[in-house]
């Protein structure tokens, strides 16, 4: 089993496929790593040879941050925003969109479920017979 960057690649996917599981790696950097490396995209991981898996970890440490520490520092930038009061700060904090989109009708992913104010006509019609 190939393990690159403390993440476990699955072993029938194909090399430029299987890269993307690791945080911070698509589909761009992905075929970036190939290319530097010389190897076959189409290659499963489970084809590969444990000097080629050694070229591909040493390759993503030393040149990308990934995994742990990205996600150390995107959390550390959001806790900045929200410390210095920036407007994107305050959207973090609110649990709303950062990026403009509006708030009227959707966004229902970053809102949660919707609650209901008031009762509807229909419970009221039900409750009365």
């Amino acid at each position: 089993m190939a393990r690159v960057a403390g993440v476990d690649l699955p072993k029938s996917k194909r090399l430029d496929i299987a890269l993307r599981y690791i945080y911070g790696i698509g589909s761009a950097i992905s075929n970036e790593i190939i290319a530097e490396l010389s190897l076959d995209p189409a290659k499963r991981v489970k084809d590969l040879t444990e000097e080629e898996v050694n070229r591909i970890n040493n390759l993503i440490t030393k040149n990308l941050k990934v995994e742990g520490d990205l996600r150390r520092e995107i959390q550390s930038n959001i806790k900045r925003l929200i410390e210095i009061a920036s407007y994107r700060g305050s959207r973090h904090r609110r649990n709303l969109p950062v990026r403009g989109q509006r708030t009227k009708t959707n966004a229902r992913i970053r809102r949660g479920k919707r609650k209901t104010i008031g009762a509807s006509k229909a419970q009221d019609q039900g409750k009365k017979g």
